[in-house]
């Protein structure tokens, strides 16, 4: 497999950064009044505007290049086709056919996938209407009230993530509540204001094996049959496994048993019989229509023209910092509190997918790939991080999310948060020189002396690169294109790179490791094979438990 670094196409773009590394934004503006209708792109009402960026038309044409020699229209139409794009472990990734809305068929190894996708979604259907119509009776004849999800990873982070954001369209009188970290604290905390009686959970796990997810979940039965006896188990949980046999065996019945398919991966399984906890929170009709707006964006991915797929120019601007500029992260900044676990949605997403030291080949990469993602809602983050943004010494890019609607109009509130949307952009773009600080100081009286030893502490350089994505609201449809936008970005990305996306081979080891060192710490035996920091560590914990009342 070639190196990606070593094509025309990426020779092409290195000789362009070395022209255009010291040209700022300031001046690009100034020189094109039409810059923001050349680098904006809009879907709907979904705006993205990238003209705050450090690209030229050139720049963006040589991206394209980039693309097209890495074979991204090919990937993108094997994903669309359901070949195994997941080479490590010889599966499809076709996610967009759990959200294909259309009647055409969409087929995984000459079959169609359709009908069983079909399939699922009625049984989840069914079962929301049950729950959210008080229909389903738990073990006393008292209808549901909370909906424990209790998950990990892609069967935690995605479903919490879309079931706060869609806040606003949540039945009243039912809650929806997520349990992931094995620590206890957890579960107990989430417990311990609920009634057995009218409790529902949903266990998440494909395999039903997952150590986390099972500690709870049988934690979670323990709670439930102390109240109300063993018999309460099956009114009381259900499953999203394709494990029938170990469903069974805790308590479940197979027809409380939601399915979904190895062709599914983790990261992209929201859109799956595991976003049942989302469909619980708002209606199955609200679930589909978050299904329609992913369908609109996978449609725009596959059919939009490169220079004009808003996918595809994110995961170029990305590559375009991360190898060109030597950028290490990228900052998420949704300007709505609803959506203030995106960012840490979009860390999963992106770092794990991404986060590779080899090539689909097996081979070395040679330059950087995944960055590091972090992200709050504004305007909490201007007051935690955003000094970072303005005058650290490394470029991090951002992409600033907001909408132009508010599902909780009071006062000044929106206008307020959305003027701070748009200035923390143009703030980043055009920076203060520490000639207008000055100047600025002195105009309020300051002495000069004390003016020039403050004037640099108040400079900012700017031409910190944003991306801008705009909505009208966040209702369900406009999340699903939002979150399907960021997940072809992804995608695209690990083409560009010659990466597998869809694989996570790198949580494996710490995984096996921590089994061998839990039998130690419960038989009390210590392997001979630990370094003796981590034999230290083994024995001092050993030490303080014992001493625990």
């Amino acid at each position: 497999m070639a190196s990606p670094d070593k094509s025309k196409a990426w020779t092409a773009l290195e000789a362009h950064h070395r022209k255009v590394a010291g040209l700022t934004m300031g001046a690009l503006f100034a020189d094109d009044p039409e810059r923001f209708g050349r680098f904006s792109l809009s879907l709907g009402d979904m705006l993205l505007d990238y003209s705050k960026n450090r690209v030229t038309a050139e720049t963006m044409d040589l991206l394209i290049a980039l693309a097209r020699a890495a074979d991204v229209e090919g990937w993108r139409a094997r994903m669309f086709e359901g070949q195994a794009i997941n080479t490590t472990e010889n599966r499809a990734a076709l996610h967009v056919a759990l959200r294909n809305r259309s009647d055409a068929p969409m087929e995984v190894g000459g079959d169609d996938v359709m009908p069983a996708v079909q399939g699922v979604l009625a049984q989840m259907r069914a079962f929301t209407d049950s729950v959210r119509g008080g229909n389903w009776k738990g073990h006393t004849g008292r209808p549901i009230t909370h909906v424990v999800n209790v998950g990990i990873g892609g069967s935690d982070l995605g479903p919490a993530m879309v079931t706060e954001a869609l806040t606003p369209y949540h039945q009243d009188g039912l809650e929806v509540r997520f349990v992931s970290n094995v620590d206890a604290t957890d579960l107990a905390e989430t417990l311990k204001d609920l009634d057995p009686a009218t409790t529902l959970f949903i266990v998440a796990s494909k395999t039903f094996t997952t150590l986390e997810t099972l500690t709870n979940a049988r934690s979670a039965r323990h709670w439930l049959t102390d109240a109300l006896g063993e018999d309460a188990v099956g009114r009381h949980f259900v499953a999203l496994s394709t494990n029938a046999e170990a469903v069974r065996a805790f308590g479940i019945e197979p027809d409380n048993m939601f399915a979904f398919w190895d062709w599914v991966g983790g990261r992209a399984s929201l859109w799956s019989a595991i976003g049942l906890p989302i469909a619980v929170a708002i209606g199955m009709d609200r679930f589909e229509d978050l299904l329609a707006g992913a369908h609109v964006m996978d449609r725009h991915f596959a059919e939009a023209p490169l220079e004009a797929n808003m996918p595809v120019v994110l995961a170029l601007l990305g590559l375009w910092y991360i190898d060109f500029f030597g950028a290490r992260a990228h900052a998420v900044l949704p300007y709505d509190q609803y959506l203030r676990r995106l960012p840490a949605f979009l860390q999963q997403l992106d770092m794990e997918s991404n986060g590779k030291g080899v090539r689909r080949d097996g081979t070395p990469v040679e330059r950087g790939t995944g960055p590091v993602v972090f992200g709050e809602p504004g305007t909490n983050g201007q007051h935690a991080f955003y000094q970072l943004l303005h005058q650290g010494p490394r470029m991090v890019p951002a992409d600033f999310i907001a909408a132009a609607e508010t599902h909780n109009p009071m006062g000044r509130h929106h206008p307020i948060l959305v003027a701070n949307f748009l200035a923390q952009t143009e703030a980043l773009m055009k920076g203060r020189t520490a000639a207008d600080a000055l100047a600025e100081l002195t105009a309020r009286g300051m002495a000069p002396d004390a003016a020039r030893e403050l004037a640099p502490h108040k400079a900012f350089p700017g031409n910190r690169p944003t991306n801008s994505i705009f909505v009208r609201r966040f209702d369900p449809p406009t999340l699903g294109m939002l979150i399907a936008l960021y997940e072809h970005k992804v995608f695209v990305q690990g083409v560009l790179w010659g990466i597998n996306s869809f694989d996570q081979w790198g949580v494996e080891l710490g995984k096996e490791l921590a089994g061998t060192i839990l039998d130690e710490l419960e038989d009390g035996t210590q392997g001979s094979g630990h370094d003796t920091s981590t034999a230290g560590l083994i024995d001092h914990y050993r030490r303080l438990s014992k001493e625990a009342p």
